[in-house]
This record gives structure tokens, C-alpha cells and sequence, in this order.
């Protein structure tokens, strides 16, 4: 059975629920979808995003990456194939890019509208667009590199605010989907790729397929890097894009499943340099928790672990004193490394889901209960603030040799340092 802390698939926690019939193969087409007046005449609410803070304009693109060596784990016979998004710093703002791609706006609306009790068209989905210019021009410089990883069964958008934030701050990051695990995935040509999962027990399943996916990523980029397009369809990618990736300073995150995945990847992968955990349980898929590599070895490079207040063990805090996963993964590791929990926080607090649930709350009244099992009571916008000054700062000091950045950010009142 997932837990709720992990993987957080249902609609009753989760923004995100894949269509209840799905064809065998896993691909999905919904019907056309235009946001117009709800009943009642009312608008459709529009999503707003903080800008970036950093000096550089966004930019941002997507490319499709096939795997051709490797059979699709959860649709066999098929060749694995990845949707990623690599967001940079840009010399000047362009068109700004779609929050979601408009077909995976469909399916998410769907979700969204069972899990927030609303009319399907509440919200506008399709019509949202995130502080990133569609392939903006390309700021020369070697740039370090970071690897954001979403939650099981949501798709990579839904990390923008902090993917932004990085980016503005002279990072490419890269956000990764993963393939018939997320709600839904769209490939060029409008195919959609929606949830299809095997029967359980699937947790190691994804867990592996996820590295496999990750180093995947990593392999594409290295040929980007070394001037080739790896976009299975040949689009044209912004110029310069290849020569500002440094993959000597290369970082993952994730939340949720895709901080197990930053932790799996790099034990077994040297290319990655520093990693963070947004509340995801590092046990996830093993009865006991040692026998988990990750838990069992530890990791002997930095690696930042951020956990709520209400996902750990009997509802308490998700910290290395409260959670057995955690424990041994601390105990084990011999790199640099910290523990911080937000005591009023929930498990979606370390994504979009702690501005975009406060603003629905602004237009229509919102489950309470989604609310408490979402984002908790931290106050939103002192949360979205220290988030963007915490996990830079980690980054900095580990990808960029800034120490200071890490040491020097102010202490925050809804953050515990626990060591």
C-alpha cells in the first residue's frame, strides 16, 4: 500500500489524478478543452506566479529523449521515452511558456476538480503560464546543472516556483517526467502517455526506473553538451543551449518519490554532486528500512534532507530522530549534511502546491481537510520565501564553492534546524 507520505497519488491529497480509464497501452487522448465561464457565469481562476528573484530572465524548452536500449518497464515493448524540460538563464524575456502542456492541462484539471469539489472549468489550467520565455535566448556562461525530480504521479510542472527561482540564478535545471507513473505525460503530436501501473507491490519498480530514467537524462546531456541535438524528433533546440552546461557541478532534488530518486541516483552515480530530499521516505518499497541501499550505505557527498511537520511516523515530524529511513541513511553517510523540518508544513509545501492552494482559497472555498493534508498552516508566502533562499543557498555552497550564501541566510521562523 503507498503511504501517504511517499507518494501521495489520490486525488483526496494530490492536485493530480490520472483518468479513471485508461487504454491498456497507457495512451490517452481527452477531448479538446477551452476554459470559458463556469456555471453561474463566473470566470475561470487564473493562476498567478511570484517572479524569480535572481538576476537572469528565464528561458525554457522541452525535448523528447528515447531510450532506445532499454524495454518500458510498466508497458513492455515498448522503448522507454522521456518528456524533460531544461530551464536556463536568459539575455532577455520571450513569450512566456505554458505552466502545463495543454492536454496534460486537461487531465490535471479533471483531478484538480474532484479533489477541490469544483466544476471542472474552475480553474484555468490550460490558459496558466509560468515566469520562463519559451526559447528565450541563451546567457552565455558555464552553468551548473540541477536535476529536479517531481513526486510519484505528478507531472514535472508542478515544480516551476522553485525550478524558476534556480534558473534565475544562473542554474539550468532540468525536470524530468517519468513515464506512465505521472498522471499524464505529453509527447509531440498530442499522444499522452497517462498512468499504467502494474499490479502492486511496484515501489522498487519505480524506484529503479526512475534512476534508469535520471541517468538517461544525464547521458542526453552530455551529448547536448558535446554539440548534438538528443531531441528524438530533431527540433530545434535554442542556440548555445549545449556549450552553457557545466557537468562538472551537477545537483539533483526532488520531492516526495523524487527525493528518494535524488538519493538513489547518487549512490550509484558520481556524476551527481549534491542532492536534496523534499520529504520523501528514503524506506519507501522495503519492509525494513536497512535493507534499502541508500539507508544501508549512506552517501559521502553533501545531501540536504527537508522534511514537514505532519509526514512522519504517527503523524509527527519527518526527520532523521523520528523516521527509521532517515536514521540510517544519516548515520550511514559520511558526506556534509543537514536536517531541516517545517514544523507547520505539510507535504505539498515544497511545491507549487503552497501558492497555488492559498490562491484557489482566495476564489472559492477550499475541503478543509485538502488543505490540512496539502499544505499544512504555515503561513504561505514566509514559506515560498525561505524555500528560495534555503535550497539555492545549498546548491551555491556545494555546485558554485559559496559557503557564505549557505551560513549567512537568515534563520526562519516557520523552519527547525534539527542538526
Amino acid at each position: 500500500m503507498l503511504t501517504r507520505r511517499v507518494l501521495l497519488a489520490g486525488t483526496a491529497a494530490l492536485l493530480a489524478s490520472p483518468p479513471t480509464a485508461a487504454s491498456a497501452s497507457g495512451l490517452h487522448k481527452p477531448s479538446a478543452y477551452w476554459p470559458g465561464p463556469q456555471a453561474g457565469g463566473r470566470p475561470p481562476v487564473a493562476l498567478r506566479f511570484s517572479r524569480p528573484t535572481g538576476p537572469f530572465p528565464v528561458g525554457t524548452t522541452e525535448l523528447h529523449l528515447v531510450d532506445a536500449g532499454r524495454d518500458d518497464p510498466f508497458v513492455p515493448g515498448r522503448p522507454r521515452e522521456l518528456m524533460i524540460s531544461v530551464w536556463y538563464p536568459a539575455t532577455r524575456p520571450a513569450e512566456r511558456a505554458a505552466y502545463l502542456p495543454p492536454l496534460t492541462a486537461q487531465v490535471y484539471a479533471e483531478g484538480a476538480a474532484i479533489a477541490l469539489q469544483q466544476p471542472v472549468d474552475a480553474v484555468d489550467w490550460a490558459g496558466a503560464r509560468v515566469y520562463a520565455g519559451l526559447s528565450a535566448p541563451v546567457s552565455r556562461g558555464r552553468r551548473p546543472v540541477v536535476l529536479f525530480s517531481p513526486g510519484f504521479g505528478v507531472p514535472r510542472g508542478l515544480g516551476s516556483i522553485m525550478v524558476a527561482e534556480l534558473a534565475s540564478r544562473g542554474y539550468v535545471v532540468v525536470t524530468v517526467d517519468h513515464t506512465y507513473e505521472a498522471a499524464a505525460v505529453e509527447f509531440p503530436g498530442g499522444r499522452v502517455a497517462v498512468q499504467t501501473l502494474p499490479a502492486e507491490p511496484y515501489a522498487r519498480l519505480a524506484r529503479a526506473t526512475r534512476v534508469a530514467d535520471v541517468r538517461h537524462v544525464l547521458d542526453a546531456l552530455q551529448q547536448l553538451a558535446n554539440g548534438r541535438n538528443p531531441d528524438a524528433d530533431g527540433r530545434r533546440l535554442p542556440e548555445g543551449l549545449g556549450g552553457i552546461l557545466d557537468l562538472t557541478r551537477v545537483g539533483a532534488y526532488g520531492h516526495s518519490a523524487g527525493g528518494i530518486t535524488a538519493a538513489d541516483v547518487m549512490l550509484v552515480d558520481r556524476r551527481v554532486r549534491a542532492g536534496i530530499d523534499l520529504d520523501g521516505t528514503l524506506g519507501y518499497g522495503y519492509d525494513d528500512p536497512a535493507d534499502c541501499p541508500v539507508v544501508a550505505q549512506g552517501l559521502d557527498r553533501p545531501f540536504l534532507l527537508v522534511g514537514a511537520g505532519g509526514t512522519g511516523p504517527d503523524g509527527g515530524p519527518q526527520t532523521h530522530r523520528t523516521d527509521p529511513s532517515w536514521r540510517g541513511f544519516w548515520n550511514n553517510s559520511t558526506g556534509w549534511k543537514r536536517d531541516l523540518n517545517v514544523p507547520r508544513g505539510q507535504h505539498y509545501t515544497f511545491i507549487d502546491h503552497q501558492a497555488l492552494i492559498p490562491h484557489f482559497q482566495r476564489h472559492f472555498t477550499v475541503p478543509p481537510e485538502l488543505v490540512a493534508n496539502t499544505i499544512g498552516t504555515v503561513d504561505p508566502r514566509r514559506i515560498l520565501h525561505t524555500l528560495n533562499t534555503y535550497l539555492p543557498a545549498f546548491f551555491d555552497q556545494h555546485l558554485r564553492n559559496r559557503p557564505g550564501t549557505w551560513r549567512d541566510s537568515p534563520k526562519h521562523p516557520d523552519v527547525r534546524f534539527i542538526a
